[in-house]
């Protein structure tokens, strides 16, 4: 009975790491579109401190947050 309960607990977990790690993918993602985005300056300025945001927000552990800043810079790259 307690390997079951185990085993669901880490079934359970497993969403949230994969939602966690998926972060550096996206600024991945937003890095190699950067250097051939056509974008105005202020756009390529705010796609940056996205990025920088997002990575920040990752570091101290607030993934909803980091997402939403990378999801946002992606959009302005049209990705």
């Amino acid at each position: 009975m307690k390997r079951y309960a185990l085993l669901v607990a880490l079934i359970g977990l497993s969403p949230a790491a994969a939602y966690a790690h998926s972060c550096p993918v996206l600024m991945g993602e937003i890095d190699q579109a950067m250097p051939t985005a056509s974008l105005s300056e202020s756009d390529r300025a705010r796609v940056q401190e996205l990025r920088a945001q997002g990575e920040e927000q990752h570091k101290a552990g607030d993934h909803d947050a980091s997402m939403s800043s990378l999801e946002e810079a992606k959009a302005l790259l049209g990705l």
